[in-house]
């Protein structure tokens, strides 16, 4: 024999609390200082170890070697090493308002 429930008057159904919309948005300021401050050293470091190797080269010339390794360096690892090691300060948080 079953014997049908409902709910006891004594635990009334509540309504969730309305709780005010987070977001976590990039912060534009703070990823730019950030990959500045990769950035610098890499192309700094990059041409002390080029320039010698392109005495003589025109400076276009010298730039076509440099570019491709920065590109691929802050691609596969500048850029993902920021978002994972800086993702609380790159991400923080904001309220529905825009705050």
């Amino acid at each position: 024999m079953s014997v049908a429930t409902s709910p006891s008057p004594a635990t009334p159904s509540v309504a969730p609390a309305a709780t005010p919309e987070v977001r976590r948005v990039l912060s534009r300021p703070r990823f730019s200082l950030l990959v500045f401050a990769g950035v610098y050293p890499l192309v700094t470091a990059l041409l002390y170890v080029i320039a010698p190797l392109t005495a003589g080269w025109a400076l276009w010339q010298q730039t076509l070697v440099l570019v491709p390794i920065i590109v691929a360096t802050m691609v596969w690892g500048l850029i993902p090493f920021l978002y994972r090691r800086f993702s609380g300060f790159l991400h923080p948080v904001r309220d529905g308002a825009g705050r």
